[in-house]
């Protein structure tokens, strides 16, 4: 029995170590400053904020020609400007409406570090198979962990066992 469980565990975790090692590697990138477009921080001018968050999402669905999916609009510092940023989806699609005049713009396209980002990071590349992908990677991470504690605690009570 044992010998079934080592190797389940050894192969789970040899597959679970891939998405893990991809997570982490881009989380890393993402906490070094400026690597990821965004990733830096500067305070909002109050003053340069004229257009509402209502009215930005308003020439934002006008720019588009139809009433969008925004999940998220974010008021940010970028390239000195003040814009919120229209967020459709799972993150991978925005807008930039500019707070002063409210001209609306594509988000320019990511460079390569914020790409490998949100691709290993939320599985972008993944689509529709997104939740279940994570879900999957999650039960397997789970099973080779319930595996490894399994072995750990078997080897424990046998050398107990052998010292009494």
């Amino acid at each position: 029995m044992r010998s079934v469980v080592y190797w389940i565990h050894t192969w789970l975790g040899m597959i679970v170590a891939v998405p893990v090692l991809a997570w982490a590697s881009s989380g890393l990138l993402y906490a070094w400053p400026n690597t990821i477009e965004g990733g830096s921080v500067a305070n909002i001018e109050a003053a340069k904020v004229v257009i509402s968050p209502a009215e930005a999402m308003a020439r934002a669905n006008q720019f588009a020609g139809r009433q969008l999916p925004t999940t998220a609009l974010t008021l940010l510092m970028r390239d000195g400007k003040a814009v919120y940023q229209a967020i459709g989806g799972m993150g991978a699609d925005s807008l930039l409406i500019d707070a002063g005049t409210g001209v609306v713009s594509k988000t320019p396209p990511a460079g390569p570090s914020t790409r490998y980002f949100r691709q290993a990071h939320f599985y972008f590349f993944a689509g529709s198979w997104q939740v279940p992908l994570l879900i999957l990677f999650a039960a397997l991470a789970c099973a080779s962990a319930v595996s490894g504690i399994y072995l750990n605690l078997k080897l424990w009570l046998k050398k107990r066992a052998v010292s009494q």
